[in-house]
């Protein structure tokens, strides 16, 4: 049975039951900022998000938290804790009849064999592994020499390069700047790398870090990531960086991040088929 959970107090033993389960336990909630974020906030505001749970003989046995983007038909998990198959098979049910044709993102722990093994038989597309690393003593007072904030001058050129194939477009992240910082490596009157991070939390989180390939060797990627550590004072910083990526892992190291153990996530991407009457 499926039951929209209306109060944190209905599912907070439930969901503490699964802190550093190393299988179950869910990347997107690490601490008590998340827990607002992903959970809290989305059980407050249903015209947004959707949280349900589900229910065997009237005890919890899954809980499953979606932000909820109907003009652009895409939902994403933001939570999903239960041990249970039959919780992720009532999910897909439940996401199959309310938003059928809808892109739909998951987030998840990639020691999570039962989601894992779901999603690779509904032909979801993965993503790689992605090492979650934190912020310790940032390394300050670098060069940072042609870097600077967006500004309407580079507005153009900065959405050009980012052409990533990702949710959070250019064009989307100009849109958000009441959320995110951005910083612009600025090359001869040319963009031509530029880093995207959020500044409105504790523990803020960069989105995209791109510098174009001719212009790599000039540390630009050092400067970027220098002035966002500057910038974001005295706040903490993640980064989700590809398990195989060692250039990326050596940099942010180098800049005070270590990694965080037992906090990787798996991201996989499912288009939620249309079922014929």
């Amino acid at each position: 049975m499926i039951k929209v959970i209306k109060s944190y107090d209905e599912c907070r033993d439930f969901a503490s039951n699964f802190n550093g389960d190393p299988s179950f336990s869910d990347p997107m909630l690490c601490h008590e900022e998340q827990i607002q974020h992903n959970l809290i906030k989305p059980i407050e505001k249903t015209d947004r998000y959707c949280v349900f749970g589900i229910y065997r003989e009237n005890q919890i046995i899954g809980l499953f938290a979606f932000l909820v983007l109907r003009d652009e038909h895409y939902i994403e998990m933001l939570v999903g804790l239960s041990r249970e198959k039959e919780a992720y098979l009532e999910m897909f049910r439940y996401l199959e009849q309310c938003y059928p044709g809808f892109s739909a993102d998951f987030v998840f722990n990639p020691g999570n064999y039962i989601l894992k093994e779901l999603l690779e038989l509904r032909k979801a597309d993965f993503e790689p592994e992605l090492q979650k690393m934190v912020l310790g003593t940032p390394v300050l007072g670098l060069d940072t020499t042609g870097v600077e904030l967006l500004s309407e001058k580079y507005k153009e050129q900065y959405c050009t390069i980012h052409y990533k194939d990702m949710y959070w477009t250019g064009e989307k992240v100009v849109q958000a700047q009441d959320r995110f910082r951005t910083l612009l490596a600025i090359h001869d009157e040319k963009v031509v790398g530029y880093m995207d991070v959020t500044y409105i939390y504790r523990e803020n989180e960069p989105t995209d870090l791109f510098v174009l390939e001719d212009y790599r060797t000039l540390d630009y990627e050092r400067k970027l990531l220098t002035k966002a550590l500057e910038l974001n004072q005295p706040n903490g910083m993640m980064i989700l960086l590809d398990v195989n990526d060692e250039h990326a892992i050596t940099l942010f190291e180098s800049m005070g991040f270590a990694k965080a153990q037992g906090q990787n996530n798996l991201t996989a991407h499912w288009t939620v088929p249309v079922l014929k009457e």
